[in-house]
């Protein structure tokens, strides 16, 4: 059984300067060991997100495409150290 994200943000209607913007925030303000959910539509938006974060403590945890009809996808990160 997956473990409840803490943490869920949908950017599946924001344009992707402004969703990856919103990642790092959210991404910033979490503490350690916390996990954020991302909720995205643009496929090049999924792939972008782990360029924004920082590598040092970001651990991806799921990448799956959840709903076909709308080619959405779901990614899970943990952060594994304060920055």
């Amino acid at each position: 059984m997956e473990k409840k994200p803490d943490h869920t943000l949908d950017i599946r209607k924001a344009i992707p300067p402004i969703s990856l913007l919103k990642v790092s925030q959210a991404f910033r303000a979490m503490n350690e060991q916390e996990t954020l959910e991302i909720l995205c539509a643009d496929t090049d938006t999924r792939t972008d997100i782990l360029k924004v974060l920082p590598s040092f403590s970001c651990e991806l945890i799921l990448m799956e495409e959840f709903e076909k009809e709308d080619s959405s996808f779901r990614v899970q990160v943990k952060k594994s150290k304060s920055i």
